[in-house]
């Protein structure tokens, strides 16, 4: 497709507003469902308690105590739906964590640490994020990933979603355009004078996303680098990760498309090999966990991308498009794209 300046701004929106048209439609013929009821606060420390209970009741007994947590690292345990995402399927297979295993006992005891500073926060009305989790004893937990999969296994073991833990990924998301809202304590937020995005997105940035197409029902694109990084940023939005599947009615937006930049855009315009970064061994190791995860099957479009990326063993950040001129993005690029219908 040859893109031309952008000439028609009310063909352009019209275009827009097509797409708009039938992503209601098909959220009407069933193929978009409801999220889930938010926890209340009196739940959420309703289910530590039990947990708790249960650890009491078994040491009580002269027996070890032990967690069970349903196993989100095999995809078996993982369904697919392209109108919600990834999904744990109803019973899937669980790991024990023992008290007793010098395997493990000290995850024993982690969780059992983040627990108790999950109950403060609910119970106080307060937040903290999973950075300031770590930092509370950086000795005692070692790493951030080793917070982070705790995080996740505690959502997951009281089925509770991972915001209403009162645990934030990052103090804040970051967003700019002609937007403005008021959130529900009343605070206002103006994001004309905002940054622009960063990297794999946080979950309030998810959830703000989501928010907009449930009530809105905005065609919602996706521009990232034309990389592993980029393709796995695009997954999360589209169909959630393995990590949070059981909540994925509440984080993702099926009906989310991959406006750019493509790994077929880099042939298409002769983007000179110079500006190119030639893949890593991660990079490459992270597209070909992509391309075997069951819902590629279903998005031959990005099958090709990415076949075309490991073809050429290189990637492109956005910036790479300056070398036809520095506001090709902005000029011709977008607008063409979002006009004339390229995204996959």
């Amino acid at each position: 497709m040859a893109f031309t300046p952008w000439s028609s701004k009310a063909s352009f929106f019209r275009v827009l507003d097509q797409h708009r048209v039938s992503l209601i439609k098909s959220l009407k013929e069933g193929h978009g469902e409801a999220p889930r009821k938010e926890a209340s606060s009196s739940e959420v420390l309703a289910a530590i308690e039990n947990i708790i209970q249960d650890i009491i009741i078994s040491l009580s007994r002269n027996e070890a105590p032990f967690l069970k947590i349903d196993n989100r690292s095999n995809w078996e345990n993982i369904k697919f739906e392209d109108s919600v995402g990834l999904q744990m399927i109803p019973h899937c297979t669980t790991k024990k964590i023992k008290s007793d295993s010098a395997k493990s006992a000290q995850r024993f005891a982690l969780i059992l640490k983040i627990l108790s500073m999950i109950y403060k926060l609910v119970q106080s009305n307060t937040y903290a994020t999973k950075r300031d989790i770590y930092y509370t004893d950086i000795q005692l937990f070692g790493n951030q990933k080793i917070v982070d999969n705790i995080i996740n296994d505690i959502s997951c073991m009281l089925k509770v979603p991972r915001r209403n833990l009162h645990i934030l990924s990052t103090s804040k998301g970051l967003i700019a355009g002609s937007l403005s809202y008021i959130e529900e304590d009343g605070t206002k937020v103006n994001c004309t004078c905002g940054s622009t995005g960063k990297g794999v997105p946080d979950l309030n940035t998810r959830l703000l996303v989501k928010k907009l197409w449930d009530t809105f029902h905005l065609p919602i694109f996706t521009l990232v680098d034309a990389d592993p990084h980029g393709i796995e940023i695009m997954c999360i939005y589209k169909y959630g990760s393995m990590s949070m599947s059981f909540e994925a009615h509440n984080l993702t937006v099926p009906t989310i498309r991959w406006l750019g930049l493509l790994p077929s855009d880099i042939k298409r315009l002769n983007v000179p090999r110079g500006t190119l970064i030639p893949l890593t061994k991660q990079d490459q190791m992270k597209l070909d966990s992509i391309l075997k995860r069951p819902y590629i099957t279903c998005q031959p479009f990005w099958k090709k991308e990415m076949e075309i990326m490991a073809e050429l063993k290189m990637k492109a950040e956005i910036q790479a498009l300056t070398f036809i001129s520095s506001d090709y993005l902005s000029r011709v690029y977008l607008p063409n794209k979002l006009q004339f219908g390229g995204w996959i």
